[in-house]
């Protein structure tokens, strides 16, 4: 190597070393909250546990930054009151808000108005596209289904029968069940669909309903949930009917975990929940904090906040009998505060 390339080397690692020392600087004086400063994580079915890892992740984040956190929602599956936990929120006057909103459109209005009163919003694992919201944290709702999809043909054949349960009007659980079916279309139309049932995430809807198919269906080879409430009321069904049925759903549950680690379940599709929380308060900070940075962009002429990121994937994690131990949230717990 000539003298030219030594020396240029040798001011790009100067720069480099620069730059690294910049980014910390600003990193311990820029990503601080002011004293009292506050965010808040709202959700529906608020006692569900799928929700405390991600607070956790949430809350670390927090703490990093020497920010308040809380925590919020509705215990009901309930539209008109996770609204209204998102209402009295505002009461709060917190920074911002990562907000799981149950359906999309009747969160557009409250979203908007929230905005307009200086509190920013980030969604996660289900969203409000059509809102003002500046972010949105999810797993690849697409490439679950897509991975699903070719799970189940590699263990059950590209021939057989297969069912789904379903929540209508949440974006997250209708992707996950309209992707796979139409990727099973596309690519194996040799699957035959028996079943399509909406269940909406209720344990006893979805023993119903799978106790349902199998009577109607019984080659039925496979079934796939788009969440675990229903997977725990399906699997229930399954071994009570003796059938021989693959059963695979996204997000666990204690009791899933438990199915998995009996074999009952073949494998779940976890989001990252810890990795959702933790880049969920990042970006709602940022969200809140948008002056801390100058983007090359026309945010001053256009009047938008510039922390606009329209999908942030957090990945997901395929838990099977091997590895369902890592998944268990009382262990997981141990040691820490859960408020």
């Amino acid at each position: 190597m000539n003298k030219i390339g030594l020396a240029g080397l040798a001011a790009a690692a100067m720069m480099t070393a620069g730059f690294a020392s910049m980014s910390t600087a600003s990193a311990q004086t820029g990503f601080q909250c002011e004293p009292g400063e506050t965010y808040i994580m709202n959700v529906m079915v608020s006692a569900h546990p799928y929700w405390v890892p991600v607070y956790q992740g949430f809350k670390q984040a927090a703490e990093a930054m020497g920010c308040e956190t809380i925590f919020s929602g509705t215990p009901d599956y309930d539209i008109a009151k996770q609204i209204a936990s998102f209402e009295q929120d505002l009461i709060r006057n917190p920074a911002g808000i990562l907000l799981h909103p149950m359906q999309a459109d009747p969160f557009i209005e409250p979203i908007n108005r929230a905005i307009d009163s200086g509190v920013a919003i980030v969604t996660f694992a289900a969203d409000s596209p059509d809102s003002n919201r500046t972010a949105y944290i999810t797993s690849d709702n697409l490439a679950e289904a897509r991975f699903a999809a070719e799970e189940i043909v590699a263990q059950v054949g590209d021939s057989a029968e297969y069912a789904v349960l379903e929540n209508p009007g949440q974006s997250n659980h209708d992707l996950r069940v309209t992707a796979l079916i139409d990727y099973m279309e596309a690519n194996y139309p040799n699957m035959k669909l028996v079943g399509r049932q909406a269940t909406n995430q209720d344990s006893n809807a979805a023993y119903r309903a799978t106790a349902s198919i199998l009577q109607a269906n019984p080659n039925l080879a496979a079934i796939w949930i788009p969440e675990a409430g229903s997977a725990e009321g399906a699997v229930a069904a399954i071994l009570e009917a003796g059938a021989d049925v693959l059963v695979m759903h996204a997000d666990v549950t204690p009791t899933t975990l438990e199915h998995i680690k009996a074999g009952n379940i073949h494998m779940a599709l976890n989001p990252n929940q810890g990795i959702q929380g933790f880049v969920g308060f990042v970006a709602t900070y940022m969200a809140a904090n948008s002056d801390m940075f100058d983007p090359f962009n026309d945010y001053k002429v256009s009047g938008y906040n510039p922390m606009q990121i329209p999908f942030i994937d957090n990945g997901f994690a395929v838990i099977t009998k091997d590895n369902a131990d890592s998944f268990d949230l009382n262990v997981y717990m141990e040691g820490r505060d859960p408020n």
